[in-house]
């Protein structure tokens, strides 16, 4: 009976040590996209819009407009997430402080950070990338 109750142990151990790395790889492999909104101080404070209607554009629009604030979204590139839902963040983050539009004004792949791999005597450091994008958030005049 000890010896099966020792063997019942090891395997649930070994269940929960390879349960964990799986997650663990599972979680690493995932793209992600985090984000953050600003509001610029002394700017107009208007109510939250509907994502569905705001707007991303490159460029300064020619209508007149105030600008209210900043978002910047972080993005994995490896692997990378779609397009659609990295613009889905800026419509969400730029309708949350009552925005029409959020014109992109920066978006690069640059480093984020390191890693460090190999034994003592023979490591390696490469780069972490990631995709930051700043878009200005916008309220028409009406």
């Amino acid at each position: 009976m000890k010896t099966l109750e020792i063997v019942y142990l090891g395997l649930q151990r070994c269940f929960r040590v390879g349960f964990t790395t799986a997650t663990a790889c599972l979680l690493i492999s995932c793209a992600s996209v985090d984000s953050r909104t600003t509001q610029y101080v002394g700017a107009p404070h208007p109510p939250p819009t509907d994502p569905a209607i705001v707007q991303i554009l490159r460029t300064e629009p020619t209508r007149p407009h105030e600008k209210i604030g900043e978002v910047l979204v972080d993005a994995t590139t490896d692997p990378a997430p779609p397009v659609t839902e990295i613009e889905a963040r800026l419509r969400k983050e730029g309708a949350k402080i009552g925005g029409d539009a959020v014109v992109v004004v920066y978006d690069r792949i640059q480093p984020v950070g390191a890693f460090v791999s190999g034994p003592w005597w023979g490591r390696s450091v490469g780069p972490i990338t990631g995709r930051i994008l700043i878009g200005v958030v916008i309220k028409y005049k009406r």
